[in-house]
């Protein structure tokens, strides 16, 4: 995979520089806000960045969102974790934080690209995320407790 990936964008920072990514605030957003991690141990927060492409949005180096890849970089990616702290939303970073992650030069072949959300399917479709084509076809093992526990 690609070393680090970065896009300046006014006073804006799109980076995948491990080295800047505000780990506590990651984990503060994801256990304390989300919807979908609630809870989540730090150790297992730490083992899922060290196993993703990670997509951090900078300003005056204080981190505004965050989205991660977890990808076989050939055929397959899952989108996760996606964010923007609520200070820094209206201001269309989320749609810029995504079309940053579908840039990556490692995620241009990627065959199935899958995601899940509640609320945000409008923001993905413009980046050619549809609902499932073949639902039948997939499964899905979940255990809702399994990362505060």
């Amino acid at each position: 995979m690609s070393e680090r990936h970065e896009r300046r964008e006014g006073g804006m920072l799109f980076s995948t520089d491990r080295a800047r990514l505000d780990v506590d605030l990651i984990h503060a957003f994801l256990r304390d806000e989300s919807y979908w991690v609630r809870g989540i141990r730090r150790e297992l927060l730490e083992r899922s960045l060290a196993n993703s492409i990670c997509f951090g949005v900078y300003e005056d180096g204080r981190q505004l969102g965050f989205a991660r890849v977890v990808t076989d970089g050939a055929g397959f990616a899952y989108l996760a974790d996606v964010f923007v702290v609520p200070s820094a939303r209206g201001r269309g970073l989320g749609k810029r934080l995504v079309e940053f992650v579908m840039a990556h030069p490692d995620l241009q072949h990627i065959r199935r690209f899958l995601l899940a959300t509640q609320d945000a399917h409008g923001l993905y479709a413009q980046y050619g995320f549809a609902a499932l084509a073949a639902p039948e076809r997939f499964m899905e093992r979940y255990d809702a407790g399994a990362l505060s526990r």
